[in-house]
């Protein structure tokens, strides 16, 4: 009986009679060994004959570790014939043997490992602590065969017959799993072996089980069917379009059917339509593929539709997954321990040395010093008050500073004068134009769609450029900076407001940030809810970079590898903006005619204020009198041709009858006499001219040309109403499901909307609520914006300051300004950070107010002076012991050198000016009658970036740039040189200058003056004049042949003066 139970509990490989011990797997061995150890009376008890050295000849045996285990636990020992020295040796032994080999797979095994006896164990004992039903790290769940072959989110973790494909072997062989700092121990290596050897026999199982029926999942069931026909049928039946009345979103919308019936019957699937017309091909219809943006069902996805209809459509009610009451498995309190996910923590400023205390001006200046103290350095002493006025123009407006404000400001001795200074240029409308060209960086502002060879122009885009410029202008509070650009249609009622405000339009146009993300689904070809969802991710990983400082886009394909970022939290911020950005409810891109087919309407809102309605009615009148006029011109036109044309032909005919022509002509048809008529029958048709006959005649076609296209272009000029490139929340959206890997075919859990949980409590799911009583609006983005907008978020100030900051010390607190997770640099000074964080939220949320506090310091006012000491000790400036030289970037390199020629136009706002693409591909700005407008208002073409902005570094916005960077090549100096632009703007500041002064020394000093915003010193005026000097007696010995020979070689020596000031290191760099 022992022997048959034996037999029955196998626990290993079989053994065959006659081997020898050395012959069999580990586990018999052991067991055998201690068989052969008790002698005789075990193999007797055992029912088996026994030879020394050698096994039974039985057929079979298993070796039966674990039932021995308990055979003598039960059984009296004397039973067994042995003594209890024996029993209990034996009974030691065979614990030992259990607990060392339980796990471990034979080293010459004949069958191999199967879940139930060699794997549960291993995965229980380390893996399913992070990775079980309820936990689901990387969205696996190893508790259990249907977890282990569902998968992780980064897919299929077992390849069948080949653990070297498989992602459990991978992470296990290289020690990735289980981490490092969350575990006991790592895996043994016979685990791993064994682990191995289950792969590449199949992953066996003692029960009947299959592997691959597991990894086809579990029964199909609406959630495997309904974000299926969302994908391939939704767009024509679904929320907005129900193509022959049919919505097939639900099980029950699918049984009520359409026109023709119901789509499934259930248990039935041949004789369902749906499938009959996808089988046919007739569904989706091929004609409606491209335009449709969708793809035919794939077979697999044909029979799994397939299996539902034939199991009667079964239902599985599923709550998207939302932060609860529970705590968050996926991240943990310890998670939220890092410094960027606290709350910034108000420090009060450090007490100083009376030494350095003596050089603190504000408390930031508290704040360096005692590091620098730390590191034995100090400030550099302080910038001359030139420097320091023209390194507060260039951070405030981008431009240099006029000559007379230079001289005012130079001779100003208020003890105030630079603060008097910091307040103007703050208030100066060049100040907006400056900062914004900062937001707009990093939102990705373009005037063109990107992704596509055609570029397609985005007519409206400016409307959001001038929206940022005016908000930095009006210093607008950075969390109502935030609420209008994320949820602007969310806040106001805009639909049904009389009187539509300015504020409400400003709301509107504030959603374009959400709308600058590279877009080329204008394209039916490329419009698919692959390309949707690119556009959806570039979206995110904005936002994420410029408002949150993290980077959210590792997340889209598996959880982030560095940061506690699951990707579940990632798919929860999707749905947060799913309302808008709906990959089966999608908006194209409005087009420019005769760039794609798609009319204008699809993301535009037609909104205006009282104001612009008059204007533009105005407008409209006043378009409507120009057009009147020009149609009057070519009445005119055809009455002299028809007149001319009547004058010739009655030369031709006697005199006497000239006058009864001509009243002929001009009395109607039904009151003509006898004789009327009878002259009408034989001379009006020569003497009178047709509309047909009028547009053919000599002298008409030139002129009416003419005429013809102004009142085209006038029509042109007409507008229905202001349209408003916007983003809006349309209703509830499709339902969320994580994709895993990130690919829309593989969906896995349902989500519903949310934030990443490490910046919260884990606890508490996001507040969404319609924005106001009634609204068709889901409110999902203004929760989001009011989370973010707390004054205790941990990121949302911290995050802005420290650009603030950067674009101030050309270095953040944190270097990383768009990534504040664990891959991120640490802040240099964390308590300035946070103190600067919560004074930011203290004085409102003001960016002015950051901007003199940061630029009264003594920190900003110290010089540029590096010394050796200074460049050993602190070679990065990380510790700020001096002022950052930095070069111009690409805009104030531009705007500098008009604003010097003279021919830098004010005027602000409109639509983008255009650029000219040359054949040989440089791209040069088209000026106003002669000047030019600031580089912000230049269109900012993905494609056609004007080639001066380029060289000195403008970036291409794919999808946006936090961060740019600053070269040194070859192509700055040369393109400065040799530019024939760059010299035009040269004769131009020549002009400027020789307009103030004849007297060559008087010019060298003005032109230092407006160009570097100093005077020269005496040597500089000394060589400069006779430099001057020296180049006019040259032109006139050799005047010049080229175009530039109409200057006087006074003016081309100054020119060539100019210019060379104009490529000086000290006009290109801020000191």
């Amino acid at each position: 009986m022992f022997r048959q139970q034996c037999l029955e509990h196998r626990l290993g490989e079989s053994v065959s009679a006659g081997q020898t011990v050395e012959q069999v797997g580990v586990l018999n061995r052991l067991v055998l060994q201690t068989v052969l150890i008790a002698g005789p009376q075990v193999a007797d008890v055992l029912g088996l004959g026994f030879e020394e050295g050698r096994l039974p000849g039985s057929d079979s045996l298993a070796s039966p570790l674990l039932f021995l285990l308990h055979y003598f636990d039960a059984l009296p020992s004397s039973r067994l014939r042995m003594d209890s020295v024996t029993t209990i040796s034996c009974r030691m032994f065979l614990s030992a043997v259990v607990l060392s080999t339980a796990c471990v797979v034979p080293a010459r095994s004949e069958e191999p490992p199967r879940y139930e006896t060699h794997i549960a164990s291993i995965l229980r004992e380390n893996c399913v602590r992070c990775h079980n039903a309820q936990e689901m790290k990387a969205e696996l769940d190893l508790s259990g065969p249907r977890g282990i072959f569902a998968g992780s989110e980064s897919g299929p973790i077992i390849e069948l017959g080949d653990p070297d494909k498989s992602l459990l072997f991978e992470v296990l062989h290289d020690d990735l799993m289980p981490p490092e700092d969350d575990r006991e121990r790592p895996l043994a290596r016979q685990e791993i072996e064994t682990i191995r050897s289950w792969i590449a026999a199949g992953a066996p199982f003692s029960g009947k089980i299959d592997p691959r029926e597991l990894m086809a999942a579990s029964e199909v069931n609406n959630q495997d069917i309904e974000p299926l026909l969302l994908l391939r049928c939704a767009t024509c039946h679904g929320l907005r379009q129900q193509e022959g009345g049919l919505d097939v979103r639900t099980k029950a919308s699918l049984l009520q059917g359409g026109k023709s019936g119901p789509a499934i019957v259930l248990g039935k699937p041949q004789d369902s339509l749906l499938l009959k017309r996808i089988h046919a091909g007739e569904m989706p219809p091929n004609a409606l593929l491209i335009r449709a943006g969708v793809r035919p069902m794939a077979s697999d996805e044909v029979a799994q539709l397939s299996r539902w209809i034939e199991l009667s459509a079964p239902e599985v009610e599923v709550e998207p997954d939302i932060a609860s009451s529970q705590p968050d498995p996926l991240v943990s309190d310890q998670d939220r321990q890092f410094w960027s996910f606290q709350p910034p923590r108000p420090a009060a400023p450090p007490v100083l040395k009376e030494s350095a205390a003596a050089v603190q001006r504000t408390p930031i200046d508290a704040f360096v010093l005692r590091k620098l103290q730390e590191q034995n350095l100090e400030l550099s002493p302080a910038a001359d008050k030139r420097a320091l006025m023209r390194r507060a123009y260039f951070d405030l407006t981008g431009l240099p500073p006029d000559p007379d404000e230079v001289q005012a400001y130079l001779a100003d001795s208020d003890p105030l004068a630079y603060e008097k200074l910091i307040d103007r240029l703050l208030e100066s409308p060049r100040y907006g134009e400056r900062w914004g060209r900062y937001w707009l960086d990093a939102a990705g502002y373009a005037d063109s769609e990107g992704k596509r060879s055609a570029d397609p122009i985005r007519p409206y885009a400016y409307k959001y450029r001038d929206y940022v410029i005016r908000a930095f202008n009006s210093d607008k509070p950075y969390d109502r900076f935030l609420l209008e650009q994320l949820a602007g249609d969310e806040l106001e009622d805009y639909e049904n407001a009389d009187p539509i405000t300015p504020q409400i339009v400003d709301n509107l146009v504030a959603t374009g940030f959400l709308r600058m993300a590279p877009d080329g689904t204008g394209s039916d070809v490329v419009n698919t809810v692959a390309e949707r969802l690119e556009v959806v991710a570039d979206e995110i990983d904005i936002f994420g970079s410029t408002v949150l400082g993290l980077s959210m886009k590792c997340a889209r394909c598996h959880s982030h590898k560095y940061d506690p970022l699951p990707q579940r939290d990632y798919y929860r911020l999707a749905a947060v903006f799913k309302g808008a950005f709906d990959e089966h409810d999608w908006l194209k891109p409005s087009s420019v005619p005769g760039q794609t087919k798609s009319n204008m309407g699809g993301r535009y809102l037609e909104v205006m204020t009282p104001a612009e309605k008059s204007q533009q009615e105005e407008r409209t009148a006043a378009i409507e009198a120009d057009i009147a006029e020009q149609n009057g011109k070519l009445a005119e036109l055809a009455a002299r041709i028809r007149q001319q044309h009547r004058d010739e032909e009655l030369a031709k005919l006697p005199a006497v009858l000239h006058e009864d022509l001509k009243k002929m002509l001009t009395t109607p048809a039904a009151e003509r006499t006898a004789v009327q008529q009878y002259l009408a029958k034989k001379f009006e048709q020569t003497l009178a001219l047709d509309d047909k006959q009028v547009k053919a005649a000599e002298g008409y076609q030139r002129p009416a040309l003419a005429i013809t296209r102004t009142i085209k272009q006038l029509e042109g000029e007409k507008q229905s109403q202001p349209k408003i490139r916007a983003l809006w929340d349309r209703g509830e959206p499709s339902p969320t499901y994580i994709y895993v890997r990130g690919d829309f075919r593989q969906q896995g859990r349902l989500v519903g909307p949310g934030v990443p949980s490490v910046l919260t409590d884990g606890k508490t799911p996001l507040a969404v609520q319609p924005p106001w009583p009634g609204a068709l609006k889901s409110g999902r983005r203004l929760a989001l914006a009011k989370w973010l907008v707390q004054p205790d978020h941990p990121l949302t100030a911290r995050v802005m300051v420290n650009r603030i900051w950067r674009h101030h010390f050309g270095r953040g607190i944190v270097k990383s300004v768009d990534n504040f997770g664990a891959l991120g640099d640490r802040p240099t000074h964390p308590e300035l950070l946070d103190w600067l964080a919560c004074e930011f939220v203290r004085q409102g949320w003001s960016v002015k107010a950051m901007h003199r506090l940061i630029m009264c310091s003594a920190v900003y006012r110290q010089s540029s002076l590096l010394t050796s000491d200074r460049a050993e000790r602190d070679p990065e400036n990380a510790w700020l012991s001096r002022m950052p030289l930095r070069r111009l970037d690409a805009e104030e390199v531009r705007d500098s050198l008009l604003e010097v020629a003279g021919k830098l136009e004010e005027r602000p706002f409109g639509r983008p000016d255009a650029v000219d693409v040359r054949g040989d591909g440089l791209v040069t700005s088209i000026g106003d009658k002669g000047s030019w407008r600031r580089s912000i208002y230049l269109r900012q073409r993905r494609r056609e970036m004007p080639s001066l902005l380029e060289t000195f570094d403008m970036p291409q916005m794919n999808p946006a740039c936090q961060e740019r960077p600053t070269s040194t090549v070859a192509q700055q100096s040369l393109y400065l040189m040799n530019n024939g632009a760059i010299r035009g703007l040269s004769q131009h500041f020549a002009e400027r200058v020789a307009q103030h002064t004849a007297d060559p020394s008087g010019q060298v000093a003005l032109a230092y003056l407006t160009a570097l915003s100093r005077p020269p010193t005496a040597d500089e005026l000394s060589l400069g004049t006779e430099t001057l000097l020296a180049l006019t007696e040259q032109w006139r010995k050799s005047p010049p042949t080229t175009g530039e020979a109409s200057l006087t070689v006074e003016q081309l020596a100054l020119a060539v003066f100019c210019h060379t000031l104009m490529n000086s290191a000290e006009f290109l760099y801020i000191d």
